[in-house]
């Protein structure tokens, strides 16, 4: 058996600074949820194809379990937890609420973080590019629909 090398790495994780050690090569996920106790991004299928373990690196949509930890060292990293707060949410965490967007919420994670990313790029998204958007990501529960009108009304605040 051969040694497993950790190394030093910093990561800016919802606007703080961390210092982690990981292998490298360790998924960005392992180290969100297994060092830092975010729960945030969740592990789903592990192959970067369902988007549970979504996050925002320079605010733009990443798969974190397909992510190596070292590649995202100094970029700006946030989770769900760094959009918002339950005293003071995100308008997008906030319109879900509303729109009752969530029915199991193995998926929410990735849905607003893919929601957040859009509206980052693009403020006023049609139904159509919400629905492209959101289009790699799976839910099994049928919410889609009052998933896309929580965005189209978050962007409208």
């Amino acid at each position: 058996m051969t040694a497993t090398t950790l190394s030093p790495i910093t990561l800016h994780v919802n606007g703080k600074a961390v210092d982690i050690k990981a292998a490298p090569e360790t998924p960005l996920l392992y180290v969100l949820r297994d060092q830092l106790h975010l729960k945030g991004p969740r592990f789903g299928c592990g192959l970067g194809q369902c988007g549970a373990c979504s996050v925002l690196i320079d605010g733009a949509v990443q798969r974190s379990c397909v992510l190596p930890a070292a590649a995202v060292g100094g970029r700006a990293v946030t989770t769900l937890e760094g959009m918002g707060t339950p005293a003071k949410p995100d308008p997008l965490q906030q319109a879900f609420v509303d729109e009752q967007a969530v029915q199991c919420g193995y998926c929410i994670n990735g849905m607003l973080i893919a929601a957040r990313s859009l509206l980052n790029s693009n403020p006023k998204p049609t139904e159509a590019q919400v629905k492209e958007a959101l289009a790699s990501n799976l839910c099994r529960c049928g919410t889609h629909m009052r998933i896309v009108r929580a965005i189209l009304k978050a962007s409208e605040a």
